[in-house]
């Protein structure tokens, strides 16, 4: 695997993370508060959406220009 697809894998990856924790703040915030993450909410929303404009960009302009 190149560098390249391990990007992408650990990029995937870690979209899918981070909107897991995000769904679990979402939908049972009474274990997140117990847990104490209820305050990383807007936090984990707000970085789903940049890791996911990150990959898009990634995608689009970035994987022309890399040489194979």
């Amino acid at each position: 695997m190149s560098l390249k697809h391990f990007h992408l894998v650990f990029l995937a990856f870690a979209i899918l993370c981070d909107a897991g924790l995000w769904l679990w703040i979402h939908f049972l915030p009474e274990e997140a508060a117990r847990a104490g993450a209820a305050v990383l909410k807007p936090y984990a929303g707000l970085l789903c959406l940049v890791l996911l404009a990150y990959g898009v960009w990634y995608l689009v302009k970035k994987m022309r220009t890399i040489i194979v």
